[in-house]
C-alpha cells in the first residue's frame, strides 16, 4: 500500500477520503490523516475500508488514531447536502478535514476528487486501494460514520440504521413509507419516495 507514496519525496503526505455519499440519511463524513511511513510504523492490514470486515475496521481505526501524526474527521450534515448537493458537500468536507489537521502536510492524496488547496495534490481513482494514507482515511471515515448511525438507530429504532447505515435498502424504504422521514433524512435523495408517498 505504500508503493504510491514512494513516488514522492515528501515525508508528510495526507490522505483524504469520505464515507456516506450514497445513503438516504445521515451526514457525509470526510477524514484526512497523515500517517508515519517508516517501516517500524506501518500498520499491517490497512486497505480500502470496503474490503475489510467490520471487526477489522474497528481494530484498525484505533491503531490509526494511535499512530497518526495528525488526523481530522468532519461531518457535513443532511441540510448542507440538500442545499449544495452531495458532490459539493463532499468537497467541502474534504477541505475542512484538511484544514483541521494540526500538522500541515507537504502533499495531499485524495480519492477521486479535487479540492481547493495550495498544497500539491494528486487525485487518484480508487485511491483507497492504492494509497496507504487514503486507505487509512477511508477507515477513519467509515468507522466514524457507522458508529454515528448506530447512535441514530437508538433515537429512531424503527428505521434500522444500525443495520443498513442509512443506505437505501428495501427495509429502509419500507420504513420510510410506513413512518415517514426523520430530521436526518436527505430531502434531495428522497424525491422518488415523495412521489410514492403522494401516489
Amino acid at each position: 500500500m505504500l508503493d504510491y507514496e514512494k513516488n514522492f519525496s515528501e515525508n508528510l503526505i495526507a490522505g483524504i477520503d469520505e464515507a456516506g455519499r450514497g445513503p438516504l440519511a445521515g451526514p457525509v463524513v470526510c477524514a484526512c490523516v497523515i500517517m508515519p511511513m517508516g517501516s517500524e510504523d506501518i500498520i499491517e492490514g490497512i486497505n480500502d475500508s470496503k474490503q475489510l470486515s467490520e471487526k477489522k475496521r474497528e481494530f484498525l481505526y484505533d491503531k490509526i488514531i494511535e499512530k497518526a501524526i495528525s488526523y481530522s474527521i468532519i461531518e457535513i450534515d443532511q441540510n448542507t447536502i440538500d442545499e449544495i448537493k452531495i458532490y459539493q458537500a463532499t468537497r467541502l468536507g474534504m477541505q475542512k478535514a484538511l484544514e483541521g489537521l494540526s500538522v500541515k502536510p507537504q502533499r495531499v492524496l485524495i480519492d477521486a476528487m479535487k479540492i481547493d488547496t495550495d498544497l500539491p495534490q494528486n487525485n487518484i481513482i480508487k485511491g483507497d486501494t492504492l494509497s496507504y494514507n487514503i486507505a487509512a482515511a477511508s477507515i477513519l471515515a467509515k468507522v466514524y460514520r457507522d458508529r454515528l448511525m448506530v447512535k441514530y438507530d437508538k433515537i429512531y429504532p424503527q428505521y434500522g440504521f444500525a443495520k443498513h447505515k442509512g443506505y437505501g435498502t428495501k427495509s429502509h424504504y419500507e420504513a420510510l413509507l410506513k413512518y415517514g422521514k426523520t430530521e436526518i433524512h436527505r430531502e434531495s435523495f428522497l424525491k422518488n419516495l415523495n412521489e410514492k408517498m403522494e401516489a
